[in-house]
């Protein structure tokens, strides 16, 4: 999922889908712990993925508040 299709997400698919992201990052990083994870690179993905969507998130909601 890119920037644009977070975008197009309302608030409250945005706050659900910002916890989606910590649950898969969690799960990531778990797999890097017990050495389940071939590829590295998905900790880094997941972390900017998520990082995205609490910054719309949190834009949305300044937004709003204004």
């Amino acid at each position: 999922m890119n920037a644009d299709e977070l975008r197009s997400l309302e608030v409250v698919d945005l706050e659900a889908k910002v916890k989606a992201l910590e649950e898969d990052l969690f799960k990531v990083r778990f797999q890097h712990a017990t050495a389940q994870l071939s590829d590295t690179s998905k900790i880094g993905k997941a972390k900017r993925l998520l990082a995205r969507a609490r910054t719309l998130l949190a834009e949305r909601k300044a937004a709003a508040a204004s």
